[in-house]
């Protein structure tokens, strides 16, 4: 990561804050299940924010149904708000994407998005939380 986050604790901090499956994904860089987070199919209009620090991350309004079974937006917010890194794990060539504030992995963002942007930030239920209108 580029920049350090700004909200720095310890991991035992993190694991008192956390739901263990929160835990595992924003901090041991896990997933969950395709089609079993709660916002894979959500249709509700508001701001999505970081589960872990509260920093709005992304509009409903840039949320599409990619059928990948999870959440897909085609932007953030603020580009600022999101960290982009290169992740060759599982022998894969990927980009992963964490919140700039506290350092929690969100996801992962691909090239076949819809337009204008032309990309799909693929992020995990369990670490944003929806802040309805």
């Amino acid at each position: 990561m580029s920049k350090k986050p700004s909200i720095v604790r310890s991991e035992d901090e993190w694991r008192n804050r956390l739901t263990p499956l929160q835990y595992k994904i924003a901090r041991e860089k896990g997933t969950e299940a395709p089609f079993s987070g709660r916002y894979w199919d959500c249709h509700e209009q508001g701001l999505y924010r970081c589960a872990c620090c509260d920093q709005p991350l992304f509009d409903s309004s840039a949320k599409f149904d990619s059928s990948c079974g999870w959440p897909s937006f085609s932007g953030p917010i603020v580009a600022a708000s999101l960290t982009e890194i290169e992740d060759l794990s599982h022998n894969m060539q990927r980009i992963e994407v964490v919140c700039t504030h506290c350092g929690a992995h969100l996801g992962h963002v691909f090239p076949d998005g819809p337009a204008p942007s032309g990309l799909r930030y693929c992020i995990n239920s369990a670490v944003i939380a929806l802040q309805s209108e």
